[in-house]
């Protein structure tokens, strides 16, 4: 951000020296100068604020959505996840049991011969 050179109360308290015919005039124009330059700081450096703003605002936006989909979504996933477990659990026992019993009879048939 640029140095601003001038503060509201700097302008004025701003004294000119007088002349005969009034201000001094090329005093008068270099502060003015100044002061149109101050404007034109302000103005760009509002102006990349308020942009800067609406990119947050827009991202809060989308970070807001995204959390509130997540929760929902993670509000089902462990049901899944226990399911799945559940089901995995029972697969094992269920292939224990075939292919224990079938080992256990390839095992007996073979001590036979």
């Amino acid at each position: 951000m640029d140095k601003v050179k001038l503060s509201p109360k700097a302008i004025v308290s701003k004294r000119f020296k007088s002349k005969v015919r009034g201000y001094d005039p090329a005093e008068v124009d270099e502060f003015l100068d100044i002061v149109i330059q101050d404007y034109g700081l302000y103005a760009k450096n509002t102006q990349q604020l308020e942009m800067e703003n609406d990119r947050l605002r827009s991202k809060v936006d989308e970070l807001t959505k995204q959390v509130a989909v997540g929760k929902s979504g993670q509000a089902s996933r462990p049901a899944n996840n226990m399911t799945n477990m559940d089901i995995l659990k029972r697969l094992s026992n269920l292939e224990r049991h075939v292919f224990g019993t079938q080992l256990n009879n390839d095992d007996d048939q073979s001590n036979r011969f």
